[in-house]
């Protein structure tokens, strides 16, 4: 298993690792790849390399489960600088820790458009993404 750091900066930031995920598994002729996020407050998925697109998509987020609200688990941490996270919990539980990605010819099998996004919901922080590989 390898890890990668990511580092960020922003409450909610989408990080683009497309291109260092593709170093780490140059040397894979076929297999699987599978990205784990080991955070409750950050998240992966695929989705297209449109900035503007990754903005309407933090919007959105906003919208769905707002930042500030009467959340419970901000209530009971009401004390605790930084535990105001509700909101973070909520949105990485509906876009998930985790994707895979099948690698043929020593590629990843992403569609034209497709680009992997690590999506900040509690930052700026430093954050770890593991890498693992099944190989056929």
């Amino acid at each position: 298993m390898e890890e990668m750091k990511v580092k960020t900066s922003r409450q909610l930031e989408v990080k683009d690792l497309t291109e260092k995920v593709k170093g780490k598994i140059d040397h894979i002729e076929e297999g699987l790849l599978t990205l784990f996020v080991p955070h409750t407050t950050a998240a992966v998925t695929i989705q297209e390399g449109d900035e503007e697109l990754w903005e309407d998509m933090l919007e959105t987020y906003k919208r769905l489960v707002p930042l500030k609200r009467d959340y419970k688990h901000n209530a009971k941490y009401s004390g605790m600088s930084g535990e105001q996270n509700a909101h973070a919990h909520i949105l990485s539980s509906l876009i998930k820790p985790s994707v895979h990605i099948p690698i043929e010819k020593g590629k990843m099998a992403l569609g034209t458009w497709q680009k992997i996004l690590f999506i900040e919901l509690d930052g700026g922080r430093n954050r770890k993404v593991l890498l693992q590989t099944l190989r056929r």
